[in-house]
């Protein structure tokens, strides 16, 4: 399926690179990031003008009202954490821990850890829209972000949702 990219640059958290396809937004790079042009083709798509839309509201400090068409292609368990993630509040925080417990009660008490979460939650391609940013670790502890850690409080802040009980490790 033929990849699209737009780039939305000078956020709060540096510029960002778009990408889709026919059916939904695949990917939101933290950072400017150049794609081959083989791979990519620069062009404004319907579902480039939502995520701006969610974009521009998410970044005023407001929660977006908007929904943006998504096409994350992942492993069953990795679409499931990515659902459980777009169910965190705006404004509030949650740990790996909780999503594996929320899918252990879907699948009838079938353990599931919180570093399997971690993994899934790592491999999430469309972060801020996806809200990776609101998994914390244990007692609050800051893990790792793929966009860096600073762009992890900057989102937090942003939603209200810092609290200077978290650990940065």
């Amino acid at each position: 399926m033929k990849q699209y990219i737009q780039y939305y640059p000078d956020t709060p958290v540096g510029d960002l690179a778009l990408t889709a396809d026919e059916v939904g937004l695949t990917g939101l790079w933290l950072g400017r990031k150049d794609f081959a042009a083989e791979e990519f083709e620069e062009k404004d798509l319907r579902v480039f003008r939502q995520a701006r839309e969610w974009l521009d509201a998410y970044f005023a400090g407001r929660e977006p009202e908007t929904e943006v068409p998504l096409h994350m292609t992942g492993s069953d368990f990795r679409k499931r954490v990515w659902e459980k993630i777009r169910e965190i509040p705006y404004g509030r925080t949650v740990t790996y821990g909780e999503i594996a417990k929320s899918l252990e009660a879907e699948n009838g008490g079938k353990r599931v850890s919180a570093q399997a979460v971690g993994g899934a939650v790592g491999r999430n391609p469309v972060p801020v829209i996806v809200p990776c940013h609101r998994v914390m670790g244990a007692g609050g502890n800051l893990t790792g972000y793929g966009g860096g850690i600073g762009r992890k409080i900057a989102l937090l802040k942003l939603e209200g949702a810092w609290q200077e009980g978290f650990y940065i490790p």
